[in-house]
C-alpha cells in the first residue's frame, strides 16, 4: 500500500473516525462511538496503513503506559 496515496476505503475510515471522535469527545457523546472508532481502528487496511505511516516515521510515536502500581500484601 502506497501510504501517501491510500485507498478510498481508508480514506472513508479515516473520515468517519473524525466524526466519532468529535461525537464521542462532545458533551453529548455516546458509547456507541467508542464502538464505532475501536471498530474501524481494527479494519485489516487501516492496520495495514497506519503500520506504513508507522514505518515512514509519519505517526507520533506512542507513549508507553506507566506501570501499575504494585499491590500491596496483606500482613497477617
Amino acid at each position: 500500500m502506497n501510504a501517501l496515496n491510500p485507498p478510498t476505503t481508508v480514506l472513508v475510515a479515516l473520515g468517519s473516525l473524525a466524526v466519532h471522535i468529535e461525537e464521542f469527545l462532545s458533551p453529548t457523546g455516546h458509547p456507541h462511538d467508542r464502538i464505532a472508532i475501536e471498530s474501524i481502528l481494527s479494519q485489516a487496511d487501516v492496520r495495514e496503513w497506519l503500520a506504513e505511516m508507522e514505518r515512514m516515521a509519519f505517526l507520533p510515536v506512542k507513549r508507553e503506559a506507566p506501570p501499575a502500581p504494585a499491590k500491596r500484601r496483606k500482613v497477617v
